[in-house]
């Protein structure tokens, strides 16, 4: 199947659960990011958030994000996880290669996009 390594394919196709579960995921993440590092700027050269430290709970976040929804879909969470990676995939001459599945393509892009909007939506309305 050698598309794997490339990009994120769902356990089950289901493409409006997996599409609920690319935003859930998303939304999780930046929510959470957006939460945690207060991102205001109050003066020009102040630090945003937790600095260098913002790297290692979000990367916990990611796992637990990993941990709970991967199974489902890959959880690509990001547009460039699976976007960039499937088109590098269908430029390549790989001996056997899948098809590159353009049918679910979209989900991994619109999902998260529509998961970040909803989350930074949200915390307008709550700060």
């Amino acid at each position: 199947t050698k598309r794997a390594i490339f990009c994120t394919s769902p356990a089950i196709r289901n493409i409006s659960r997996n599409l609920f579960s690319e935003i859930v995921g998303t939304f999780v993440l930046i929510f959470t990011i957006l939460y945690f590092t207060d991102a205001s700027v109050a003066e020009p050269e102040s630090l945003i958030g937790l600095g260098s430290l913002g790297a290692i709970p979000v990367a916990f976040l990611v796992w637990v994000i990993g941990l709970s929804l991967g199974g489902t879909t890959g959880y690509a969470i990001n547009p460039a996880r699976d976007l960039g990676p499937r088109i590098v995939h269908a430029l390549l001459p790989i001996k056997d290669k899948a098809s590159n599945d353009w049918k679910y393509a979209w989900v991994p892009v619109f999902g998260p996009i529509i998961g970040a909007a909803l989350a930074a939506f949200l915390m307008l309305i709550l700060v």
